[in-house]
């Protein structure tokens, strides 16, 4: 029988491969964008297709960006910043 690990565990495991890191890492940017805009529609109680016509899009662009599927234009990101009702703030470095 397989050995069942905490989140923590697995990711700590899945780290030592040089691969993963790699891919990991390319992923971050993609995957803080999802984590917070999940954030912040989950706190709102909206729906993904209620978040989407918000902006005047469809429920699949928000299922992507959620998703680790897109890479969303900053215009995108300004107008779910605004419809969130959050400050959209762009860090390099």
């Amino acid at each position: 029988m397989p050995k069942t690990l905490s989140i923590s565990e697995l990711k700590s495991e899945l780290l030592k491969n040089k691969k993963f890191v790699v891919a990991y890492v390319a992923q971050a940017p993609e995957f803080q964008i999802a984590k917070q805009l999940i954030d912040a529609r989950l706190k709102r109680n909206l729906t993904q297709a209620e978040l989407a016509k918000k902006i005047d899009t469809g429920q699949a662009v928000v299922s992507r960006l959620e998703g680790l599927n897109a890479k969303p234009s900053i215009s995108l990101l300004e107008r779910l910043a605004k419809a969130l009702g959050v400050q959209f703030q762009l860090t390099i470095g």
